[in-house]
């Protein structure tokens, strides 16, 4: 048990984080969302049925969306593009193992399964990481347009108006006013790790040069 939180304590603590987090989310957003009524006239709903209402699921999603559409994009763009002297950046001189000849490889017993079987497998396998990423972009984004109807819709209602399907909702500034003030922070935040990590350290993190290493170096 302890080698276990050990190898994956970096893990375990992230996933806590996003937990404790998340449980805050709800109480305060069920607080607000209960004021909000309040102010217009309306009876408080039940915790239960706030984390039910597409209020709450929009709030969630809009936010994931953004996440890994930053991180698929991160992804994808650092196998192609550089930025010399950045612990994020492969080294634009020397390719490194990540482009390495799978020749070899395929005929070691521990590889993964694809790198042996080959083929589509391993085409697939080579992308996955990128796959993964956006298809939980794709998951959140298309959630976030769902939520964001039903509780755009609620809202018209209220003021005398009809509700909307998810397709009208994406033909909103308010769908895109949602997303796009969160994509432009973390893509904001990723390029500035990016280009501070040329000039400044954090000692035994992966995501940091070596304290001594020059600024021109390029890669962890």
């Amino acid at each position: 048990m302890m080698r276990f939180l050990r190898d994956q304590g970096l893990a375990i603590v992230m996933f806590g984080i996003f937990a404790v987090t998340l449980v805050g989310l709800v109480f305060a957003g069920w607080d607000s969302f209960n004021r909000d009524r309040a102010m217009v006239g309306e009876a408080e709903v039940t915790l239960t049925a706030y984390v039910a209402s597409p209020d709450f699921g929009e709030a969630i999603f809009e936010n994931w969306e953004s996440e890994f559409l930053q991180m698929g994009a991160y992804v994808l763009l650092t196998a192609f593009l550089f930025s010399r002297g950045s612990a994020e950046s492969r080294d634009p001189d020397h390719p490194g193992p990540q482009v390495e000849d799978l020749g070899p490889a395929g005929k070691r017993r521990k590889v993964p399964w694809p790198v042996r079987r080959g083929g589509l497998a391993l085409t697939i396998y080579e992308h996955s990481l990128t796959i993964a990423l956006f298809a939980f972009f794709l998951v959140s984004f298309v959630l976030h347009a769902v939520m964001g109807a039903g509780a755009y819709s609620r809202e018209l209602v209220q003021e005398g108006g009809r509700a909307i399907g998810t397709l009208d909702y994406l033909g909103t500034s308010r769908f895109w006013f949602e997303s796009l003030q969160n994509w432009q922070s973390e893509f904001l935040s990723v390029g500035a790790l990016i280009v501070l990590s040329i000039f400044l350290r954090e000692r035994r993190s992966p995501e940091s040069k070596p304290v001594a290493a020059t600024d021109a170096q390029t890669g962890a």
